[in-house]
């Protein structure tokens, strides 16, 4: 049996997939797009704010009150490769990214929840 230390070891050793996520409303198909160093946990953090009325976003907030969990979906649009460079800026990398998806999926307004710059 592995210590404690040696399982903590092997958790940060792990690489968690990051990337680009919608969260998708199935009645009026509003979008919101965004990124996760952690796209597992995502869908999970971004639920519980959203139950428990907590959630950044007041449209999606709303939304979410109105129509329910269950016409509300959670998709990975892109997995982001980790670089093993130790000068790899992944959270500046995944921005960009999430900028490249904003631009050619216009998530504003009627359409998402996404706040134009």
């Amino acid at each position: 049996m592995r210590s404690q230390k040696e399982l903590k070891e092997t958790y940060k050793q792990m690489v968690l997939p990051a990337g680009i996520f919608q969260i998708e409303n199935s009645i009026n198909h509003k979008i919101l797009i965004g990124s996760s160093t952690d796209l597992k946990s995502t869908w999970n953090s971004q639920r519980f704010q959203l139950e428990n009325g907590l959630h950044p976003n007041a449209a999606l907030q709303n939304d979410w009150n109105e129509h329910g969990a269950a016409n509300f979906t959670y998709e990975v649009l892109s997995e982001h490769k980790v670089s093993d460079d130790p000068a790899a800026d992944i959270k500046q990398e995944l921005k960009a990214l999430e900028q490249m998806f904003i631009e050619e999926l216009q998530p504003f307004g009627d359409n998402g929840y996404n706040k134009q710059k």
